[in-house]
């Protein structure tokens, strides 16, 4: 499972397959077809026999759209990728477009003329974003058509790779906390709450959480997948492929639990007639919709109900988080102890620190994965925000320039994500006085205390206020959730400019990372996670508070911080920081780390 530095795309692909894809449209008597990133389990990161933008376009990022006209083509991304897709995509075939500004919905309302019959996959779509692209496409006069098989698909034809089929395998109560009957208990009670007999559940994250399984169908991620129906009654049927059945698997899942195969699907959602049926709109494409309409259901949409359960983790969830934090806090420390000694006489390339980092954590003996793939930029590649090193793109850092490393590990007792950014030489005036706003929204961000019911977008304020003050930002989230050996990018919640209806509770654990980009020269971001808790009553308060235990323990590089920019607070709150670090970390790594980690966590 080691990272790769190979390019599993290049600027050929839109000229090679666009044709190929024009070609099976018009066999299909379509003028074009929309190409989603997502999956038929609406999946973030991909298998590859999946990753069907990535083929017809060439771009890999975990967010964007296509549509492929007869005589034109746009691919849209969002802010993140602005950078990535001029470098991946061939911009003689695809025009370069805002994901969130207008989007696929406004292409099709300008681009697409009346008569024309543009095709979809309802397989690959939600009824939400599906019924967006058909009101526009109706305003231009062209018709959505669904369409199966999808003309992408059949141009990808024999060289498409075959679906994922990786051991589904028990993940024991040690780590889980809490038996899978007793978690389907309450979700069947959820459901009969709001007047459910049952609910479809296709996210592969739920269906590990709720049947306490693990699997490996989905890059980086410990996810199966599959699709269950649970009912109200706590029992329920799961559909895997047979191939990834491990022999102690049916007795794990118990007898409520009837297991079944993908080809068993159809008729379950059949059987289903006369009853209603919980669906998430957000999680399970259009298909579903259409089939238990068709079978005689009754479909209530609302939240995935794993989705919130999920997100609060029990006891043992959080004990096993800080575990695996204080293990990889240790090895990453090792890295970045190399990095501040070797690394500054011989600094590295993007390769080589990515793979030393690596090394560390396996070292640990208990490395189960990378939880994504390290992004590691030197000097200007650090300005690409979900910058991947490549043999092609791949940079030495140099003397007076900034190291960005963002990474993170999956372990069987929690997953990581953490991002520190280095200087190599002495860095410059600019770049410190950058680098100690973007820390001190992180500070704030760890520090805050808010009431129940406050959601991540009151609180992503915290974290630009500085940069604001000296007319700077980010262009990405301040904060996502992070899963319990799930996926590294996790809902419901999230801390963001964009409006949340979901509450911070207790439980959950999301991302603190705060940065700043200067396009072609350098990148800074620092990120923690930490966990919602419940915070310590104040003096005269009248109201119970939450706060954030931070999670995250590593050195922050202390030559990049002009302390004359923070306040008593916030270099008291630094100083306690690195004093926890130090404590923690300081009896788990050899002496001559040890010695410098000392010195590193020093006050300032």
């Amino acid at each position: 499972m080691r990272q790769t530095f190979d390019e599993s795309t290049d600027r050929s692909f839109g000229p090679t397959h666009v044709p190929l894809i024009r070609k099976a449209m018009a066999d299909q008597g379509l003028d074009g077809f929309v190409v989603p990133h997502e999956d038929e389990h609406q999946n973030e990161y991909l298998p590859a026999a999946n990753d069907r933008l990535a083929w017809a376009t060439g771009f890999t990022g975990s967010a964007g759209a296509a549509v492929i006209l007869k005589d034109r083509a746009a691919v849209f991304v969002d802010g993140r990728y602005t950078l990535q897709v001029r470098d991946q995509v061939d911009q003689g075939v695809f025009e370069i477009r805002d994901l969130v500004e207008g989007g696929v919905p406004a292409y099709l309302e300008t681009a697409t003329a009346r008569g024309q019959a543009i095709g979809y996959d309802p397989r690959l779509h939600s009824p939400d974003a599906l019924a967006h692209l058909k009101a526009a496409a109706a305003k231009a006069g062209s018709e959505l058509r669904a369409v199966t098989p999808n003309p992408l698909d059949q141009a990808w034809g024999q060289a498409r790779p075959s679906q994922p089929a990786a051991p589904v395998v028990p993940h024991p109560l040690e780590y889980s906390g809490e038996e899978s009957g007793a978690k389907r208990q309450r979700i069947g009670e959820s459901l009969a709450a709001r007047g459910a007999q049952a609910a479809v559940l296709t996210a592969p994250a739920s269906i590990a959480w709720l049947f306490n399984v693990r699997g490996g169908d989905v890059i980086r991620s410990p996810l199966p997948i599959g699709q269950a129906i649970v009912a109200a009654d706590g029992t329920a049927r799961l559909f895997l492929d047979p191939a990834k059945v491990t022999p102690e698997l049916p007795a794990w899942l118990g007898n409520q639990v009837r297991l079944e195969t993908p080809d068993d699907l159809p008729q379950a959602l059949a059987d289903l007639k006369g009853k209603t049926v919980l669906v998430d709109p957000a999680q399970s494409s259009a298909w579903y919709f259409e089939a238990l309409g068709s079978a005689g259901a009754t479909v209530l949409r609302g939240d995935d109900p794993c989705l919130l359960p999920r997100a609060c983790k029990n006891a043992v969830e959080i004990a096993g988080t800080r575990r695996a934090h204080v293990r990889d806090g240790a090895a990453l420390t090792r890295f970045l102890h190399w990095l501040a000694t070797e690394g500054q006489t011989n600094p590295p390339d993007e390769i080589q620190a990515v793979t030393r980092l690596e090394a560390f954590r396996e070292q640990t003996g208990a490395l189960k994965d990378l939880s994504f793939d390290t992004i590691a930029g030197a000097a200007g590649n650090g300005a690409i925000v979900h910058y991947r090193p490549t043999v092609r793109l791949n940079r030495q850092a140099q003397i007076g320039s900034l190291m960005l490393i963002d990474s993170g590990a999956q372990y069987l007792d929690g997953t990581t994500d953490v991002t520190r950014t280095v200087a190599i030489g002495e860095p410059t005036a600019e770049m410190a006085e950058r680098f100690t706003l973007v820390l001190k929204g992180n500070l704030a961000l760890a520090r805050v205390r808010f009431p129940a019911g406050t959601t991540g977008s009151a609180l992503d304020s915290l974290a630009r206020v500085a940069l604001w003050a000296h007319g700077l930002d980010y262009d990405h989230g301040t904060g996502h959730g992070v899963g319990s050996y799930l996926g590294v990018h996790e809902g419901p919640h999230r801390i963001s400019k964009s409006a949340s209806m979901v509450a911070l509770r207790p439980g959950m654990i999301v991302s603190n990372e705060p940065g700043y980009y200067k396009e072609g020269a350098y990148g800074i971001r620092i990120e923690t996670l930490q966990v919602v808790t419940e915070a310590a009553p104040i003096p005269g308060g009248e109201r119970p508070m939450l706060g954030f235990e931070t999670l995250t323990l590593a050195p922050i590089d202390r030559r990049l911080v002009v302390t004359s920019l923070l306040s008593d607070e916030e270099r008291a709150q630094f100083d306690a920081y690195h004093a926890r670090v130090l404590a923690e970390i300081g009896p788990l790594v050899p002496a001559e780390t040890r010695a410098w980690l000392a010195e590193a966590c020093g006050p300032v």
